[in-house]
């Protein structure tokens, strides 16, 4: 396997505004919507309240994510690249060096805690309850061989964004197709659907929270989504779950786990989630706010 450098010596920046950053406090790690360097798709990741090993302060935290299906099984993409959160009156901004070797196995690079939550909140980078957030890229090393700028526009829970709950009721489970859809279901103004391979990686079940793509959606426009994809426990009421929060676009409609539950577990009668043919998959989806890229 041979690697090549990154065309051209001039560096490339993604900066990520967050407008109601307070919001995010309890939300865990939040991620951008993706974006495009050296030909492969990227998102940044961001936890206000994470916490180092061994310290009771709770730090800004920052990594970054290579999308998965942006790297083949035998390729290794080496990225070096610089973190920031930008001072906003001063433009004295905090800067971390990282790196990373990207690969199907590793698509997430180490957390970087770059300034304590409590001095985040009486410095210059918040500023009327908004901060900047950015990643630079250095050098980019791929067997392959553009700054945009996007805003995430956090908004208070209202009859257009709050939690709603659709479920899919599958009559014969062994009927499905390899992958199957569920019917289509409305939150906050887009439609969505579940998807479901009743056999993935040989032994799984994989499930999918999908947005159905329209033709009026910008294509530098998305939504930052909070979800939970629930297998009912038909007999005991303990539900197999995974929650997880997603930057949905046109040219990122799908996310979900390949490896949600093995078929033996599912089909354990004992569990309750298959019986006698039923099963009940639910999907809990919250719009946490939209984003534009300019």
């Amino acid at each position: 396997m041979g690697n090549s450098c990154a065309k051209g010596s001039e560096h490339k920046t993604f900066k990520w505004t967050i407008d109601g950053f307070s919001s995010l406090l309890d939300k865990g790690w939040t991620c951008s919507s993706v974006f495009e360097f050296m030909g492969v798709r990227w998102c940044l990741m961001l936890n206000p309240k994470d916490r180092k090993r061994n310290d009771a302060k709770e730090h800004v935290s920052l990594k970054l994510m290579l999308m998965r299906t942006s790297v083949k099984p035998d390729t290794v993409i080496e990225a070096y690249f610089k973190f920031l959160i930008y001072d906003q009156n001063f433009g004295k901004h905090r800067e971390h060096l990282g790196n990373h070797s990207f690969q199907a196995a590793s698509t997430t690079s180490g957390t970087s805690c770059m300034i304590p939550l409590k001095k985040l909140k009486t410095s210059r980078f918040l500023v009327n309850n908004s901060c900047t957030f950015g990643i630079e890229f250095i050098k980019v090393a791929t067997v392959k061989t553009s700054s945009p700028l996007e805003t995430l526009f956090v908004t208070k829970m209202n009859v257009f964004n709050e939690a709603k709950v659709y479920t899919w009721k599958i009559e014969d489970y062994f009927a499905l197709k390899n992958p199957s859809y569920s019917p289509k279901f409305e939150v906050g103004r887009y439609r969505w659907f579940i998807k479901m391979h009743p056999t993935s990686e040989g032994n799984h079940l994989s499930l999918f929270l999908n947005m159905k793509q329209r033709n009026d959606i910008p294509k530098d426009s998305g939504n930052l989504v909070e979800f939970t994809i629930s297998i009912k426990d038909l007999e005991n009421g303990k539900d197999k779950k995974s929650t997880g929060r997603f930057h949905f676009s046109n040219n990122a409609p799908s996310w979900g786990w390949r490896k949600f539950i093995s078929l033996e577990d599912f089909k354990d009668k004992s569990k309750g989630y298959l019986i006698k043919g039923k099963c009940c998959v639910e999907a809990k989806v919250t719009i946490v706010g939209p984003s534009k890229k300019q």
